[in-house]
């Protein structure tokens, strides 16, 4: 009724009767209107509870939550890998410093060395249970019997090298010749195959002793959680690839965890799987939910932009511009979505961890954490209805573009500099090594982070090098300092600047909003053919239609 008595006021004052295609257009308006409101202002409108809000704030809580415990848990199995590893190390590499000289562990220079070495890791792991005070111990297979340690070594098949006379006699063939012993009696190999030990290094390739073991995760007790057992898989590498005089020793584990067949504890340490496997279901079912309405939402949007669109199509015989169909559909539902999507992935690994059917924490982890950034970063969205707040979020709007299209440019020079510096400097420089270093290091530099570190570790033995360094690091530095980050921050600036100028003087209107607030006054477009009008469009303002001028060009 209340609805009639406007339209009946509205057409009295056009002097014109209430008609069908009024009504249409009330209820368009009307419905949009209720759309675009914030939640608190779709409650005090028609009382309709905010459901999506209260199942966001639900779900940060719940996510957050879920994503602590998780990190805690995390947190004990990557420390308890990282310490087996470190304590490997330290028993079966001869002379280990506890600190790896770059990618391996420790490296060797004499066959004595190399000897030694061997023979050592032989001794230490027939020696396990007197040395080792962690709860670790050999691997056994599923008939109770130890499973063997195995010592491979590859080599060429034929050669001969007479560095003095610069001749060589090489197949490049490889052959691979292991043996396998019981682990208790590991160091009795030197005395009964000698024959085996006996290397020739010219065409030694590498040597490889792989063992396995066993161990428990006892630390898990004081997180009130059952232990885990796990499975070590040892690899020990003696690398003579560059028969440099310098063989790299490698520690590479791999561990397994899976749930202990055979536990009893007692004590305060009890089993809460089950209750953290009902939250996860739970924080499943809430993302289905929020998923559910976004949906609906965006379903709801796309109808409503369609009846918008024909609406303008019939009455003023022209397309909705493009920057209105962007408020129709919202960017940050489709955030919720995703992070809803992914919560559900990572949620269903973290209980098939929790169930000890999988050991992928690293995955899981990538899902959880990235849903929980999505969610957080999601707030903003609430955020946004208030003015002073909703500055950040236009500002970013606004800049996006330029700074896209402005990285894009600054990405070519820096891919220059970066293949540059690699091809030139690697050879003399650790931190220009390999392609991803030097965009690390450069990025560095970028940033204003070690700068003279960079330039004194660059050895001067090659002078040509070492002024093209010099060339090379002072170049980059001021064209990307400044030049090319001033002008990144000029563009931030200009935008909210322009954010700021807005908020002060009101934003453009765009077709959708005149419609919203009644008015009458939408431009018509002129008579001509479309060929000889070009799209005039904005971030704020609507897309308008412009006789084309060949001498104005327009630069953004």
């Amino acid at each position: 009724m209340e609805l009639l008595v406007r339209y009946l006021e509205r057409s009295n004052s056009f002097s014109s009767a209430l008609t069908p295609e009024v009504i249409r257009e009330e209820r368009l308006r009307d419905d949009l209107k209720y759309y675009f409101m914030s939640p608190c202002e779709k409650y005090r409108a028609r009382r309709h509870i905010p459901w999506k809000m209260g199942v966001q704030i639900l779900k940060i809580v719940m996510i957050t939550t879920q994503l602590v415990f998780f990190g805690l848990n995390n947190q004990l199995v990557v420390s308890y890998k990282e310490e087996n590893t470190m304590a490997l190390k330290n028993l079966f590499i001869k002379g280990y410093s506890g600190v790896d000289e770059d990618d391996f562990s420790i490296a060797v220079y004499t066959q004595r060395d190399v000897y030694d070495s061997l023979f050592y890791v032989l001794d230490q792991y027939s020696q396990l249970g007197e040395l080792s005070v962690g709860a670790i111990s050999y691997a056994e297979d599923e008939d109770g019997l130890l499973l063997p340690l195995t010592v491979c070594k590859e080599y060429y098949k034929r050669g001969s090298l007479k560095p003095s006379d610069e001749a060589y006699d090489i197949d490049a063939q490889l052959e691979t010749l292991c043996m396998e012993h019981d682990p208790r009696t590991a160091n009795q190999w030197r005395k009964q195959n000698s024959s085996f030990f006996d290397l020739d290094f010219y065409r030694l390739v590498n040597i490889k002793v792989t063992f396995n073991l066993k161990g428990i995760n006892l630390q898990t007790v004081r997180s009130r959680e059952l232990p885990d057992c796990y499975s070590f898989y040892v690899m020990i590498t003696f690398d003579n690839e560059s028969h440099s005089g310098k063989v790299k020793l490698y520690l590479d584990i791999d561990a397994e965890s899976s749930a202990c067949q055979d536990w009893k504890i007692s004590g305060t340490a009890q089993k809460n799987t089950h209750y953290l496997l009902v939250f996860d279901g739970f924080v499943i079912l809430v993302c289905i939910i929020s998923t559910t309405l976004c949906t609906r939402s965006i379903i709801l949007a796309v109808r409503l932009l369609q009846r918008f669109s024909q609406f303008f199509q019939e009455h003023f015989d022209r397309k909705v511009c493009e920057d209105d169909q962007k408020e129709f559909l919202n960017g940050w539902y489709v955030l919720v979505i995703v992070s809803d999507v992914l919560t559900i992935i990572g949620s269903i690994l973290k209980m098939e961890i929790q169930a000890k059917s999988l050991t992928s924490y690293d995955v899981c982890s990538i899902f959880l954490g990235t849903s929980t950034l999505l969610v957080w970063v999601g707030v903003i969205r609430y955020l946004g209805y208030f003015q002073k707040y909703n500055v950040l979020i236009l500002t970013m709007k606004a800049a996006f573009p330029k700074v896209l299209r402005f990285c894009c440019c600054a990405g070519m020079i820096y891919l220059g500099y970066t293949f540059c510096g690699w091809i030139v400097l690697g050879p003399y420089h650790e931190k220009f090594e390999g392609l991803s270093r030097v965009a690390e290091c450069l990025f560095s530099l970028l940033n204003g982070d070690d700068m003279f570190t960079t330039f004194a570790q660059l050895k001067d033995k090659n002078i040509l090098v070492w002024l093209f360094s010099r060339a090379y690091l002072y170049s980059f530095i001021s064209l990307f300092i400044y030049m090319v980050l001033s002008l990144f921050i000029a563009l931030i600036t200009d935008s909210y600047e322009t954010i700021k100028k807005y908020q002060s003087d009101g934003f453009p209107l765009t077709d959708l909003q005149k419609f919203l607030r009644e008015h009458k006054d939408f431009p018509v477009v002129d008579d001509f053919s479309e060929k000889d009008v070009e799209p005039k469009c904005s971030t704020f303002c609507c897309c308008k239609r412009f006789p084309v001028n060949d001498d104005i060009i327009l630069i953004s």
